[in-house]
């Protein structure tokens, strides 16, 4: 057998608690969304906060409007997150079992879906608040990372959404299914990609990097969409280079589909994440040539 990691005695719940008959945990997943939140909120408070970062010193809106947004952005990740789950990855299961959509405890939440509904959430705000639309969804570029960042973390100590099997040193034997014979001598377990860790340290703490640096190092504020359109572009890279390697829905995977493509021509396709990350690419790039065609 090749040399792997086994993985980590984790538990995906923090705290258990038993009241009258009816279970009560807190989940690192809920607490990953929690805190990076609000580590979210402190960086685009920190960032209004700097006038001087802006174009002609105009912050998008004030630290109190930041605090009032986020009721609308809470809203706008878990609705468009689900929707997006329901749509793009299950359509078929939810449409025979529609009550099963609001059952989000049990997990099925999409990062596409999410920022379609953030993106809603933020126009509505900015319609019904007359503020700019594009400083604001630089600010919220610039405080979204840190969420990815923990939000993969949890994906791993869940082990789930992990990588497809590989050889290389560093790969983590998951428990269940992940673990199950695939292609090696009978008996041995499947070492699969990581893939949760390497989204944190791309989406994560490189593009979280990189923002911070372009906002409060290179003045990259005072261009309207610059850094919103870093934000698409980088995390569209990252995406659609982690999917090589990581185990695609097991909806989309069947004898003649095994790499569970969502799209496929003979032996080229693209994956549902891939797909889904082309769109992405395209507005970024066209936000970063805006911004910089601006004086």
């Amino acid at each position: 057998m090749q040399a792997a990691i086994p993985f980590p005695p984790l538990s995906p719940e923090i705290v258990s608690i038993s009241i009258l008959g009816f279970e009560f945990a807190l989940r690192w997943y809920a607490l990953a969304y929690i805190v990076g939140i609000l580590i979210g909120w402190r960086l685009a408070v920190a960032a209004v906060r700097r006038p001087a970062l802006w174009r002609d010193e105009r912050p998008p809106m004030s630290a109190e409007e930041v605090e009032q947004f986020l009721t609308w952005l809470i809203l706008g990740i878990i609705l468009g997150g689900r929707l997006g789950y329901v749509l793009f990855y299950q359509p078929a299961y939810y449409a025979a079992h529609p009550f099963e959509v609001l059952r989000i405890w049990e997990g099925g939440m999409a990062f596409h879906g999410g920022l379609l509904g953030v993106i809603a959430a933020m126009v509505g705000f900015c319609l019904t608040r007359r503020a700019p639309v594009w400083p604001t969804a630089d600010m919220l570029a610039l405080a979204t990372p840190p969420g990815l960042l923990l939000g993969r973390l949890a994906n791993f100590v869940n082990a789930e959404l992990w990588g497809r099997p590989t050889e290389l040193p560093w790969g983590v034997i998951f428990p269940g299914d992940a673990a199950q014979a695939c292609g090696q001598p009978l008996g041995e377990l499947c070492a699969r990609h990581p893939s949760q860790l390497y989204e944190a340290g791309l989406e994560g703490l490189l593009l979280g990097a990189v923002l911070l640096w372009l906002a409060f190092a290179r003045g990259a504020l005072k261009r309207p969409g610059l850094v919103a359109g870093v934000f698409l572009t980088g995390y569209a890279l990252a995406r659609f280079l982690v999917e090589f390697v990581r185990q695609p829905d097991a909806q989309f995977v069947t004898p003649d589909n095994p790499l569970g493509l969502a799209w496929h021509v003979g032996g080229w396709g693209l994956t549902m994440g891939q797909m889904l990350s082309l769109p992405m690419l395209l507005l970024g790039a066209a936000l970063i040539l805006r911004a910089r065609r601006t004086r």
